[in-house]
């Protein structure tokens, strides 16, 4: 190192010296990914600044809403005497498909239209004067907060609005989209979603829609699967959603591409059970369930939803049983309690809770035998898809008819549950009967028509 010869300190090398001559390399410019329009639309007045095409709404914690403006284009000329037919679409797997063949899109960029023939389709659609709408279950987004899920909630979400924003703006039709995102009303195949599109396009008195000339389609149909590697539909969700509604429904091998319809199966149809119910000609009144022993014990057995509940408040609470329930009591400890002190009491007793396997019936016995009592069964025979079916109609219907207790919808998991550890009663667990009773539907016309919609 040199030395400065005024004052004997060694002089830092020149960087210049020490690196050569030459000059520095020229620095590699970086593409920018923000557009001039971008920059310019930054620095725009608010008041002159051309507004997004699309719009967001939440309904409920619940229903997402979007809305697409479209460019200025020709108006369609409506009579005032024609009723608004409408279009519905499903969104995934039925308008778009993901670009890289998973079943579920990666992100807001993996997707492709399921067709070519989609977006002339829709536009065609517009021009002859359809209000053309998607409806979609998009169970994988959450709308309601939750701290430990809300990063991934958050990128679901935008990756949801991306997509949707890039398939409308290909589109450029007046376009909105309805996802629902919870097990509620709102939720195919029920109609909640259908009745927010007809106050969105107020719509909202029935005879304007020309409910003949509408339509819905969508991929879920209810299809077994074919040979030759064609897969079944996940589920028949759509095929009811149309038919709660009232319109013809499509799928979209059918409608875009003017395939054949494939045969088609439910597995719970809530007309033709009741047709067949009643065909029976047998009837909730022929049930004979009698009081036999002064005090006893009747324990009932079934799935969520079978109708043990609806059954003891319409036949066996006017014999004067008493009643204990899981559901109200919260544990089996407090149940026992409750009712060993009705017997005490002089009361008999109604047991209302599932019971489905051995051991838990063993509890009960025990019980009976310690307090020296009879105890029956009631056996309800419902299978499974009728209880789901119940269980919606009772959640989502409240009133004192249809939900005297104000019970939420309860989780797949409280049927499948049942389901695994159900075995049937047997008389030598130490029941002195068992009773075997079928589902009947009972109630005003009314009522009947509502159970009779798909809810599941």
């Amino acid at each position: 190192m040199a030395s400065n010869p005024s004052t004997g300190e060694k002089k830092r090398p020149s960087s210049l010296t020490a690196r050569g001559v030459s000059p520095p390399a020229p620095k590699r410019r970086q593409q920018s990914t923000t557009t001039s329009k971008a920059i310019a639309n930054f620095f725009t007045p608010v008041s002159k600044k051309e507004p997004e095409k699309m719009s967001w709404r939440i309904v409920h914690d619940s229903l997402l809403i979007g809305r697409y403006r479209a460019s200025a284009t020709p108006p369609i000329t409506k009579s005032p005497l024609k009723r608004q037919r409408i279009a519905a679409f499903d969104f995934d797997s039925t308008l778009i498909t993901s670009a890289s063949g998973n079943r579920f899109g990666r992100d807001a960029a993996d997707w492709k239209w399921w067709d070519g023939s989609v977006p002339g389709t829709l536009q065609s659609l517009h021009e002859a004067g359809y209000i053309v709408a998607v409806i979609s279950n998009q169970a994988g987004i959450r709308l309601k907060g939750d701290p430990k899920t809300v990063k991934s909630d958050q990128k679901r979400l935008a990756d949801f609005k991306g997509k949707v924003s890039a398939v409308l703006n290909q589109l450029d039709l007046p376009i909105s989209i309805y996802a629902a995102t919870e097990r509620d009303q709102y939720r195919k195949p029920r109609v909640g979603v259908w009745q927010e599109l007809l106050e969105d396009n107020d719509l909202e008195s029935a005879e304007v829609v020309d409910l003949e000339n509408s339509f819905f389609v969508g991929d879920a149909g209810g299809r077994p699967a074919v040979a030759g590697g064609v897969l079944k539909d996940h589920s028949c969700v759509d095929r009811d959603f149309a038919a709660n509604i009232g319109i013809r429904f499509r799928t979209p091998e059918e409608y875009f591409l003017h395939q054949e319809p494939r045969p088609f199966v439910r597995e719970f149809d809530p007309p033709a059970f009741l047709a067949k119910a009643f065909g029976k000609a047998h009837s909730a009144s022929t049930i004979s369930f009698a009081k036999t022993n002064p005090i006893e014990i009747v324990l009932l057995c079934g799935s969520p939803g079978a109708g043990k509940s609806s059954f003891y408040w319409r036949h066996l609470q006017p014999l004067g049983y008493g009643r204990v329930n899981q559901d109200i009591l919260r544990t089996r400890d407090k149940c026992l309690k409750a009712a060993h002190s009705l017997i005490e009491e002089g009361t008999s007793v109604v047991v209302d809770n599932t019971n489905a396997d051995v051991e838990t019936r063993s509890h009960w016995i025990s019980l009976a035998k310690k307090l020296k009592v009879p105890i029956r069964c009631i056996l309800f025979t419902a299978p499974a898809k009728l209880c789901e079916h119940n269980d919606v109609v009772r959640a989502l219907n409240e009133g004192p008819e249809t939900n005297p207790e104000k019970r939420t919808i309860l989780p797949r998991l409280a049927f499948t549950g049942f389901a695994s550890r159900y075995r049937e009663p047997q008389l030598n667990e130490g029941f002195e009967d068992i009773t075997k009773i079928d589902f009947m539907f009972t109630g005003t016309k009314e009522q009947q028509k509502l159970w009779s919609k798909y809810w599941v």
